[in-house]
């Protein structure tokens, strides 16, 4: 119909006009009309495309499910959506069940924010810290409602170490009415710290009242037969060391036996009531004094040389002349006594037993100064698989350390080092075993923080 009319127009002007200057003008209104056409669908076509590929951003952002393709971008969005909503339910389920699992939990837990101000409990996290309320609006700081410098503590060590961190103490409940000083419940607590992004921490809370009312039940009745046992032990000693001077020579071999077993009983004895003595508070034990440690050193040698000229063993000693400390002499004498003997035990005949001393890091606070104490043999070390229960109480290798392998009437109890690992954690020190690369023997290191200062009358091991 355009090219009738355009015809149609052209005619009339050519015969109105009569001349070529009207068909040029319509060429050109048609030439622009056709231009601005073009420009108009490019515009169109680009504004589409523009879309379409916003669209394409858009559905990948939320797309969590694979879409058919020929589907339109409008229609997979749509299902986009609708996935993503069945995912939100799903994950509100969740945080509704973890919450509830939380609260309900038999196990306390915390959660505070970068600057110690808690955002949430559970109720046995409430029973262990005596506190009523849990939402506070605004958070209030942690400190402010459970009084446990412990636990405040633990938060920051967690925070500053981003790792999980471990600690325990007991929570003494304080009433926040000055008036009321009615005596309030007492919790022996274990606490986790679980480092949170953006400097948060979760704290998980035990209660050990049960695991330490057990143990004190052990050591009660541990303490109650081992003092039993020590007098009838003394009497049966006594009447072998009689009979062996009054029996036949071919008898004398069955009373050595009887009387080595009698020694090993109450070496063993010995061992459970110094370990029940190292259980007590520190006013019981004493208080720590200036003492010089190499003359203990020496002094525990010459305890244990009559066991060592048998083997012909000999001290080889590293260190200064004296280096005074504030300790427990008679605890560190009996430590020293522990790891020398072990030492002159395991080792073969002729050899060397080497006791170093110089002057270290402590492990567990490296920020602290410590001696460290290095006893070292050629014997057969331990079994790996031994290593990281050498310290446990009647822990015996069934191997390399065995009782076969000790001098004859010096069995071991398995009780040694687990002496030695209590004395040094009432001074606040530092154990490890391990084998020498250089002898294949055992190596006990002990560190003693050179400043007692932090030890306390409360303290109990």
């Amino acid at each position: 119909m355009l090219f009738f009319a355009s015809a149609s127009l052209s005619s009339i002007g050519y015969s109105e006009y009569g001349g070529g200057q009207w068909g040029r003008d319509v060429d050109t209104f048609w030439a622009g009309l056709g231009m601005g056409l073009l420009l108009g669908l490019l515009a169109l076509w680009v504004s589409q495309y523009r879309a379409n590929r916003r669209l394409q951003v858009l559905l990948k952002r939320i797309q969590q499910h694979s879409a058919s393709p020929h589907m339109s971008y409008e229609s997979q969005i749509a299902s986009a959506i609708a996935t993503q909503g069945q995912s939100l339910d799903r994950l509100s389920d969740q945080v509704t069940n973890f919450r509830q699992i939380l609260r309900q939990a038999p196990v306390g837990y915390l959660y505070v924010d970068d600057e110690n101000r808690l955002l949430g409990c559970n109720l046995k996290a409430q029973s262990f810290l005596d506190f009523n309320q849990v939402d506070y609006d605004p958070p209030r700081l942690l400190l402010a409602i459970a009084r446990s410098y412990e636990l405040d503590q633990l938060i920051e060590d967690t925070r500053e170490q981003q790792q999980l961190c471990q600690r325990e103490w007991v929570f003494y409940s304080i009433s926040p009415d000055p008036s009321n000083v009615s005596e309030r419940p007492a919790h022996p607590l274990r606490g986790y710290g679980v480092p949170l992004q953006r400097g948060h921490v979760a704290i998980f809370l035990e209660n050990r009242q049960e695991a330490v009312a057990l143990m004190q039940q052990r050591d009660r009745w541990t303490s109650d037969v081992t003092h039993e046992l020590k007098t009838p032990l003394t009497s049966i000693r006594l009447v072998a060391e009689t009979l062996r001077n009054r029996v036949d020579d071919s008898l004398t071999s069955w009373v050595d036996r009887l009387l080595s077993e009698v020694m090993r009983l109450s070496h063993l004895v010995d061992d459970v009531l110094n370990l029940n003595q190292l259980d007590q508070p520190l006013p019981k034990i004493g208080e720590p004094d200036a003492t010089n440690l190499i003359p203990l050193i020496y002094q525990a040698w010459q305890n244990v040389m009559p066991l060592a000229e048998l083997k012909s063993v000999q001290l080889q000693y590293s260190g200064p002349d004296q280096h005074i400390l504030k300790l427990h002499g008679e605890l560190i004498y009996r430590l020293l006594i522990n790891l020398l003997d072990n030492a002159i035990k395991y080792s073969p005949a002729n050899a060397a037993v080497q006791v170093r001393v110089t002057t270290d890091a402590l492990p567990t606070e490296p920020q602290s100064r410590a001696v460290l104490i290095e006893v070292i043999d050629s014997g057969p070390g331990f079994l790996d698989k031994d290593l990281p229960f050498v310290f446990d109480r009647f822990y015996r290798s069934d191997l390399a350390r065995s009782r076969s392998k000790t001098a004859k009437g010096n069995s071991s109890t398995g009780l040694g080092l687990s002496i030695v690992r209590k004395i040094v954690t009432l001074h606040k020190g530092h154990i490890e075993a391990q084998n020498h690369p250089e002898t294949s023997g055992a190596w006990l290191k002990v560190w003693l923080p050179e400043s007692l200062r932090n030890l306390t009358t409360d303290t109990c091991l």
